[in-house]
């Protein structure tokens, strides 16, 4: 068995209540193995909360919509250039001793996540993300603002996603990770619902007062 949480929108901040659901775990990288984890997942979910309507978001999902909100997958554009929200965050991230590593902006996900200069470069202190600096309180402020950005300008997949209220991320475990784009999905839907979304997303200050009360 193994635990994880489902992201459910709400109509209160943070916009989300995280569930945590006991199911039972089928060990493995394989894609089938992290499938099986996905459908045990979701029926003990729904076995709790059978009138909602659950989407995975990953690469590992079972539908096209949840690889296309997959941070690897999902683009935003500023300033007529275009990447992932994978790129956005990790290229954005300012250390002790180096970054912005800007280039990264420019790697395909995978090549951003594991470039080298993440873990040689001492403590994270910032991010800085064309010329603005953002903190590191809320720890999952600044992965939900690329985000929910990213969902705001692709109009087919913020109005495909929508249609649902739940989320899940098989990838993503809460002990070892701070930012997850199921939680981050769930703040959207919520925002979107009470027709706040554009106020919050007026300015990274907004963003901060709407969403996390001035935490």
């Amino acid at each position: 068995m193994a635990n994880r949480p489902i992201y459910h929108a709400t109509t209160k901040p943070p916009f989300y209540e995280a569930i945590n659901v006991d199911f039972e775990f089928y060990p493995g990288f394989s894609l089938s193995q992290k499938q099986k984890c996905i459908k045990s997942l979701h029926e003990a979910y729904l076995d709790s909360y059978p009138d909602r309507n659950l989407l995975e978001i990953s690469s590992k999902s079972t539908m096209n919509l949840g690889i296309s909100l997959s941070a690897f997958n999902l683009t935003l554009t500023n300033e007529s250039k275009t990447f992932s929200v994978e790129c956005a965050f990790q290229g954005s991230k300012v250390f002790e001793n180096g970054g912005p590593y800007t280039d990264l902006f420019d790697k395909t996900s995978r090549e951003a996540k594991k470039d080298e200069r993440l873990k040689t470069s001492g403590a994270l202190i910032q991010f800085q993300y064309f010329n603005k600096n953002y903190p590191l309180e809320p720890k999952d402020l600044f992965y939900n603002w690329l985000y929910i950005n990213a969902l705001s300008q692709n109009k087919e997949l913020a109005k495909q996603l929508l249609c649902y209220d739940s989320f899940s991320d098989i990838e993503f475990n809460p002990q070892k990770s701070i930012n997850c784009q199921a939680k981050a999905a769930a703040a959207f839907v919520g925002l979107s619902t009470q027709h706040i979304l554009s106020e919050a997303l007026s300015s990274s200050e907004n963003f901060l007062k709407l969403v996390y009360g001035n935490q």
